[in-house]
């Protein structure tokens, strides 16, 4: 954790990656991962599920299909609500799952990390932390060394 913290608050490192053989609290916000926005995905997808289904069952009910059955109004709510919960619901489910593949850039087929000669080791008992190439401050060398400094024990440069 500390490696982490330390490559991206004081040496400013912006690409950080962790690969551990457990989950470990804090980690994202030792190696500077921004807050998710897969949030505002469902929230927009479920609202436009909620005002699609308003909007269908007041058209259909009111313009299209005009009945009054049983004295009730043309329009109303409380008879809708299983119809606007459900379509509310599976967009949102929609917009959770599509979210997700595109803010995590999937299917993703290849990554140069899936080179690494040891990259199994780190789903046993090791730990693995990755300083992309497309930072802005990477340096071969320069990483190597600082990555020795912390603590490192094996370090590989890994070609696309």
């Amino acid at each position: 954790l500390s490696a982490g913290e330390n490559l991206h608050h004081q040496q400013g490192y912006t690409k950080l990656d962790a690969y551990s053989p457990f989950p470990i609290h804090g980690i994202d916000d030792a190696i500077g991962v921004p807050e998710s926005k897969l949030g505002y995905f469902v929230f927009c997808c479920g609202l436009f599920g909620l005002l699609n289904a308003v909007f269908m069952i007041w058209y259909t009910g009111a313009v299209d299909y005009p009945l009054v059955i049983g004295g009730k109004p043309l329009f109303a709510w409380e008879f809708s609500v299983p119809v606007i919960f459900e379509l509310t619901v599976l967009l949102s489910a929609f917009g959770a799952v599509f979210g997700m593949f595109f803010l995590n850039g999937l299917p993703r087929f290849y990554h140069p990390s899936m080179n690494f000669s040891r990259i199994a080791e780190s789903t046993d008992d090791k730990f693995l932390l990755i300083v992309e190439a497309s930072d802005p401050k990477f340096e071969v060398e320069e990483v190597k060394r600082v990555l020795k400094e912390l603590g490192a024990t094996f370090t590989e440069v890994v070609e696309a």
